[in-house]
């Protein structure tokens, strides 16, 4: 299926709001694949998709989980609002023929994952950085993961952490993984002081 046919079907699907920002990753995901030297319009299509499930109702979504064997671990299960990424991940799959591989940045969007590979960073940066989002610093987010990606990665993990928790929400386990992950990688690439260190100085 190419990209004019899945945002037909996407804004069918979506309010106008959603389908606003969907192409809006779509374009961001497109900018920073060009930059990082992945396929664009792959990236275009996982973009626009990515948020397909996002407005299904919590009855919706039980039942296509239950019909098709979707299974939300104890975070997911008390944070609806995480739910659309593995059922977007389903949907891609089998109603619009995406690879595994595609579908898997679909899955990464939200929560973020230590495995994600450069696409799906990619999609992982676009989701917060597009033209609609406004809740985040978009132009220190955007000039950072223009530079670095892991750096962009790095940047949203913690503000969406900070986000969550001014909203009393759960985060997810993979979230603090990949966090955990990225500082512990910005320490090995760069002169680090120990605290022992820090105490003798």
């Amino acid at each position: 299926m190419d990209y004019q046919e899945i945002e037909k079907i996407v804004k069918q699907r979506l309010s106008q709001k959603r389908y606003e920002h969907s192409k809006g990753v779509a374009k961001r995901a497109e900018e920073l694949a060009i930059i990082y030297g992945e396929d664009e319009q792959i990236a275009k299509k996982i973009g626009i998709l990515h948020d397909i499930a996002k407005e299904m109702s919590k009855q919706e979504g039980f039942h296509y989980a239950k019909e098709h064997g979707i299974q939300f671990d104890e975070i997911e299960q008390k944070e609806v609002g995480l739910w659309h990424s593995k059922l977007g991940e389903d949907i891609a799959i089998k109603q619009f023929g995406f690879t595994k591989e595609m579908a898997r940045a679909i899955l990464y969007h939200t929560t973020g994952n230590i495995k994600m590979n450069t696409m799906e960073k990619i999609i992982y940066v676009a989701d917060k950085t597009d033209e609609t989002r406004t809740m985040i610093n978009r132009e220190e987010a955007v000039q950072i993961s223009n530079n670095n990606l892991d750096d962009g990665v790095l940047y949203i993990a913690k503000f969406m952490m900070e986000y969550s928790l001014k909203k009393d929400s759960l985060i997810h386990p993979d979230t603090v993984l990949l966090v955990n992950q990225l500082i512990e990688q910005k320490r090995n690439n760069k002169p680090y002081k120990s605290y022992n260190n820090i105490i003798e100085n």
